[in-house]
């Protein structure tokens, strides 16, 4: 746990699911510059309607806690740390509103924080959502660290709330700030979208995938995920299969078509991920095929011992930090909900090391296919 101290006050802030072996802060200085210059301006507490958007987690809606701000997010596990911090720092409960990228936006916002997401199309898709809200007064400041912050950022601010420009970069971070024109003729988001699979997607050929803004490859599919679709099982009869961490759901649609007695379980920790996935299954397998889409932290919410297959392409990365944490956590949770005899498949880049990590895990890790690239392993739940 590490503490955040600025103007607002002192805060003890930590990421989720909180671990002792991770240092990663839950801020950085993109959010220290926003709270200091947000200080600055004298936010007086009835001013009206403040809204922070990509709060990664929850350090800035925590030390605005007073200002009862709206939180908006498209993370399940930002949302849960932003109420442990909320909640370590003694704000009244009901303080800050949660709400998801998916929810309706609040009709008049006067005061709105942007913390500039990695995603390009995240931001693309929540200004447009958000700019009928704004009026010609609201006060509109993004940050993000440099290096997040492109051309294209700025075009986007431009285009789509109104005139912009920039701060001078403070320890590597940089403040954006835009004027609301009320008179800008926007043509609304063009999310989501949609694209089929070529014929180098393997048993995936010819299926629709849906994304909504800020999924992983919303553009186009991922070359480790073609090589997953590429190497799966074929398997027959009654089974439980789950796609772990399943961005927009295409692995697992191409595992229930290839299955017609399966179902399948759809599980991420983004929002837009998991409403990615249910239309992808849907345009493909249509409205009676039984499925579950779950919001949520990896295999939490799914009973021990239920899954027969899982399928999992784990990131290695949380924002701008490169680390196995997540594919340790997806790979243990695996194994707790398999039933003996189930089990995981994997795809990785061959660099990640992932055997050694199964082994240790499983006790077992078999290589299905590799190419120069990426390997597809294979983890068994034994008795």
């Amino acid at each position: 746990m590490n503490r955040l101290t600025t103007s607002w006050g002192d805060f003890a802030l930590t990421r989720f699911p909180e671990d002792p072996r991770n240092q990663l802060r839950a801020w950085d200085a993109a959010d220290e510059y926003l709270l200091n210059h947000l200080a600055e301006l004298g936010l007086d507490p009835d001013a009206g309607s403040v809204v922070v958007v990509g709060d990664r987690w929850g350090a800035l809606v925590t030390a605005l806690g007073e200002r009862r701000p709206v939180q908006i997010t498209d993370s399940f596990l930002g949302q849960q740390a932003t109420r442990a911090n909320l909640a370590r720092a003694g704000v009244e409960d009901g303080a800050v509103r949660l709400l998801t990228t998916r929810d309706a936006v609040p009709e008049r916002i006067d005061v709105l924080v942007v913390r500039v997401p990695k995603s390009l199309a995240l931001l693309e898709d929540q200004l447009h959502r958000l700019a009928p809200a704004l009026h010609a007064d609201t006060v509109v400041v993004g940050g993000g660290m440099v290096k997040e912050i492109h051309t294209s950022t700025l075009k986007l601010f431009e285009q789509i709330v109104g005139p912009t420009r920039t701060s001078l970069a403070v320890k590597k971070a940089r403040l954006i700030f835009a004027t609301p024109d009320p008179g800008i003729a926007r043509s609304g988001s063009p999310w989501p979208r949609q694209y089929v699979l070529d014929g180098d997607s393997g048993d995936g050929a010819g299926l629709t995938a849906v994304n909504h803004a800020g999924i992983f490859c919303a553009e186009r599919l991922d070359i480790g995920t073609r090589f997953l679709l590429k190497h799966l099982p074929r398997r027959s009869g009654s089974e439980r299969v789950l796609d772990l961490g399943c961005g927009n759901g295409i692995v697992g649609t191409a595992a229930a078509a290839l299955n017609p007695d399966a179902e399948v379980v759809f599980v991420d920790e983004s929002f837009p991920a998991v409403v990615s996935a249910e239309e992808t299954f849907r345009a493909n397998l249509g409205a009676e095929r039984k499925a579950e889409f779950l919001v949520g932290d990896g295999t939490v919410s799914i009973p021990g011992g239920s899954i027969d297959l899982v399928l999992n392409n784990p990131p290695f990365h949380t924002h701008q930090s490169i680390t196995d944490q997540t594919a340790r956590r997806m790979f243990s949770g695996s194994k707790a909900v398999l039933r003996n005899g189930g089990e995981l498949l994997v795809v990785g880049n061959r660099h990640l090391g992932y055997h050694q990590m199964l082994r240790r895990v499983f006790g077992n890790c078999q290589v299905v296919a590799g190419d120069p690239k990426f390997v597809v392993l294979r983890a068994v739940k034994r008795g």
